[in-house]
């Protein structure tokens, strides 16, 4: 295989995609990611991936297989971070009782608040 025909992805995927470009008989290089906050970057990476595929879909299928698939780099996060189902679901609770949800569909064109605070942050949380 030349240079030419190669694709570089540089990103993160799913366990069984070396065996899916296997079986097609296609050669591709895999470098396993040891380091832990490196792994985290790339999920962080992730999200950003699977979250912008799901605001394109146009389907319930095709909305449903976008969100499992950010569900599934969620979930991975939750697990390297250690977080229970019990303490999502208790941010959830306190955060929908302080901020609410969207069932008057309400979008803010202008607001004179000068002391808000963004919650952007650099990727990644410390471990």
């Amino acid at each position: 295989m030349s240079e030419i025909n190669r694709i570089y992805y540089n990103k993160l995927v799913r366990d069984n995609i070396p065996e899916l470009i296997a079986v097609k008989r296609e050669k591709y290089e895999i470098r396993t990611i040891c380091d832990v906050q490196e792994f985290q970057q790339e999920l962080f990476k992730k999200i950003k991936e699977e979250a912008g595929s799901l605001s394109m879909t146009r389907t319930k299928e095709e909305f449903l297989g976008e969100y499992t698939d950010l569900m599934i780099v969620l979930d991975t996060i939750l697990k390297q971070l250690e977080i229970s189902d019990e303490e999502v679901k208790q941010v959830m609770d306190s955060n929908l009782l302080r901020k609410g949800g969207y069932k008057h569909q309400n979008f803010l064109v202008w607001s004179e608040d000068v002391n808000y605070q963004s919650n952007e942050s650099p990727q990644g949380i410390p471990l």
